[in-house]
């Protein structure tokens, strides 16, 4: 018989049953295990969140390790919940003199053609350092304007050098805790007064109000520029970082207007035709070599109608030539050499007295139509693709830029004098559709603003003043009552609005701020950011921008941010960040959106 189909299923569900225990229990098994594993990750990872917050690390970016040497951080005991404040570190007091671009570390890497180590090399942006540059060890808030251009503290600039190997031309002297400047120099034994007083014998011009702005190559401790603002006279201080310690430094703690730069291959970040005057004193720029190509970026960013002054070798070689430690031969085949490099620039020998002789630029353009014609003339004309106002990263050439034919109110005598120069509307640069007047009065407006909400601008508390991103220089023109002087700084990217500040007779430069500006550590009392983030936080990390503000501000001086409200609210975040005070306000102006944010940079020992 077959078998019953009641037993044989009896006997398969049996056998199903005992298979399905072995598998059950495998499940609790794994569950169990997988359980143990998860809680011993858990307390694994809760042990890595604790040790984490024995750390800092910065938001943006990872902090440069190693360089921080110190971190703090500042937590609210209101709520448990509201965030730590993250301060960023204080660098090694190695840095107290940082410049990132002109970094003396980085020049041996660097080629030595025509000095080119000491132009602008900006390390990468892997190499850029997130830490507070520190102050010198006893370091004191600055003396005050106009006592400072006569004195300041040693502890602020404690270098040495210039006192010890040109203290018989008496640039500086140290007595006790103060640096003092008796206004020597190479050129002056007798001092700046009385070499300045002789210029303006020679430069009539220098006295009425035509002669407005300079630029000073090569300016020692800028004792020339200091003296002319006595004169109503604006200079640009310009030296390199060299084995002259601290220049630039001793002129920006001094009160006077100044930026690290020399002229090697690249131009100066200034437009053509911009300053009235150039001056060089005992600077020992070699003006005839390599096709006369420094010369040549002189005559670029000379006004028509504008002085070259050169003294000092070969000038007056008759009677010097032994102090110069050369032949009376080699100063005078130097002497003539410079003559027909600048006959044939169509300058013109202006007027000359002992150590001093001053050229005069052609005020047209008749000189360049006969002379350039030749196919011959050396130096050339700059071919019509050769942009002379081009100031950023451009290369010089040995050609020359020929002033606009169109511009002819540019040169000296046909540009108002000074002071109806600074609100006659400029002859260039105008692209705002609002218009150059509308410009100065809504400047006007804001500075008195400005001065409610930080009532020390206008005293002897501000002295050097940044404007970052202005257009026409309309805060410095609102300001020229004040004992201030003011950088008109013109973004490199977004304008050519440069020569409208100098043809108002302002003084400033071209830059970019995705790099750190030329100038050492805690030179600026103020700084002025007007939508500068707006217009290119697309370009620049605004972390990177707020710490070389950090870096270029002196110690309880102050920053004003205008701009609409979510770029002043980051600002605000990284500002603390920075261990700077801020205060927001609405802005005097109808748009809601817009912001002002005046912080202080606190001084700390």
């Amino acid at each position: 018989m077959g078998a019953s189909p009641i037993k044989g299923g009896a006997k398969a569900a049996k056998s199903k049953g005992w298979r399905t225990i072995p598998i059950t229990l495998m499940f609790v098994v794994l569950c169990g295990f997988s359980f143990f594993l998860g809680g011993n990750f858990c307390h694994e990872q809760n042990k890595l969140l604790e040790r984490a917050k024995s750390f800092v690390v910065l938001p943006y970016e990872i902090m440069d390790i190693s360089i921080a040497t110190k971190t703090s951080t500042t937590s609210s005991s209101s709520s448990s919940s509201a965030a730590a404040v993250v301060v960023i570190p204080e660098c090694p007091r190695t840095f107290q003199d940082f410049t990132p671009c002109t970094n003396p570390k980085r020049w041996w890497k660097l080629n030595r053609y025509r000095l080119s180590h000491m132009e602008r090399h900006c390390p990468p942006i892997f190499e850029r350092k997130q830490c507070r540059i520190p102050a010198p060890e006893g370091y004191k808030s600055p003396i005050k304007w106009p006592k400072s251009r006569n004195e300041c503290w040693y502890r602020n600039v404690p270098y040495d050098w210039i006192n010890t190997k040109k203290s018989n031309q008496h640039w500086l002297e140290k007595e006790g805790e103060k640096f003092l400047f008796p206004g020597g120099g190479t050129m002056f034994p007798d001092g700046v007064g009385a070499y300045v007083d002789l210029m303006v014998k020679m430069i009539p011009d220098m006295k009425d109000g035509t002669v407005r702005t300079a630029i000073d190559t090569g300016c020692g401790v800028a004792s020339w520029g200091g003296d002319l603002l006595d004169r109503g006279i604006l200079t640009m201080s310009l030296a390199p970082r060299d084995n002259h310690e601290a220049q630039v430094q001793f002129a920006l703690e001094r009160g006077i207007p100044a930026m690290l730069g020399i002229i090697s291959t690249q131009r100066l970040p200034f437009p053509s035709n911009s300053f009235d005057m150039a001056h060089c004193s005992r600077c020992l720029i070699p003006w005839t070599e390599f096709g006369g190509v420094y010369l040549l970026e002189i005559h670029r960013i000379l006004r028509p109608g504008g002085f070259w002054v050169l003294s000092g070798p070969p000038v007056n070689y008759e009677n010097r030539w032994r102090g110069w430690n050369t032949t009376v031969e080699a100063q005078k085949s130097n002497y003539n050499r410079l003559k027909t490099l600048l006959t044939n620039m169509c300058f013109k020998l202006y007027s000359k007295k002992d150590d001093i002789a001053v050229w005069q630029k052609s005020s047209d353009n008749n000189c360049y139509d006969q002379q350039l014609t030749a196919l011959d003339h050396y130096p050339p004309k700059c071919d019509d693709s050769t942009d002379a106002d081009s100031a950023w990263y451009t290369p010089m050439r040995t050609c020359i830029s020929i002033p606009n034919p169109n511009l002819k109110n540019l040169a000296l005598g046909s540009i108002p004098k000074w002071p109806n120069r600074l609100l006659a509307t400029p002859g260039r640069g105008l692209h705002t559709g609002g218009g150059f007047k509308t410009d100065t009065i809504k400047w006007k407006a804001i500075a008195k603003y400005y001065k409610t909400l930080l009532p020390a601008l206008g005293t002897d508390k501000i002295r050097n003043v940044m404007d970052m991103n202005t257009v026409y220089g309309g805060l410095a023109a609102a300001l020229i009552d004040d004992p201030i002087w003011v950088m008109n700084v013109v973004s490199s990217y977004t304008g050519d609005s440069l020569g409208a500040v100098f043809d108002r007779g302002l003084i400033g430069t071209s830059h970019d701020w995705c790099e750190a500006f030329s100038t050492y550590p805690r030179t600026y009392d103020l700084l002025h950011l007007n939508e500068l983030f707006m217009a290119e936080s697309h370009r620049c990390e605004k972390r990177y921008v707020m710490l070389e503000m950090d870096r270029i501000l002196r110690p309880n001086g102050y920053v004003i941010i205008r701009e609409v409200e979510p770029f002043v609210d980051d600002a605000s975040k990284i500002a603390k960040e920075l261990k700077w005070s801020c205060h927001k306000y609405k802005s005097q102006s109808k748009d809601e959106k817009e912001k002002v944010l005046v912080c202080q940079k606190m001084l700390s020992h």
